[in-house]
């Protein structure tokens, strides 16, 4: 995979995270705000659990967002240092359409099924 292809992949991944991460950033104020408006005696208020689970899982979701954005940021910087395509576990090839489906992998597909 040349290097404008790849950059160009791992963009078009990150403005669809960074677009995810905003949206999960606005639900979670939506939860923050709404929130202030109920009881903060969670443990009685039947719903005081649902609205902490529900923020919990939306800041869970948003942290794993920006994570894979700096995922993609290291991929680009592999892409520039020429070791975007080399495993880093085994030193093998990555192939083009695992790199295609999954642009922040750093590991070839032989070596993600033995970490299972």
């Amino acid at each position: 995979m040349d290097e404008p292809v790849a950059l160009e992949l791992i963009a078009r991944a990150a403005d669809e995270t960074a677009r995810l991460a905003a949206s999960l950033a606005r639900q979670r104020d939506g939860i923050v705000e709404a929130s202030e408006f109920t009881s903060n005696d969670d443990e009685h208020d039947p719903e005081g659990v649902t609205i902490a689970f529900e923020r919990a899982q939306v800041q869970a979701l948003l942290r794993q967002a920006e994570d894979d954005l700096a995922d993609l940021d290291r991929a680009a910087g592999r892409v520039r240092a020429g070791t975007y395509e080399t495993c880093e576990r085994c030193g093998g090839p990555i192939a083009e359409e695992r790199l295609a489906a999954l642009p922040a992998t750093r590991i070839c597909i032989g070596c993600a099924n033995k970490a299972r």
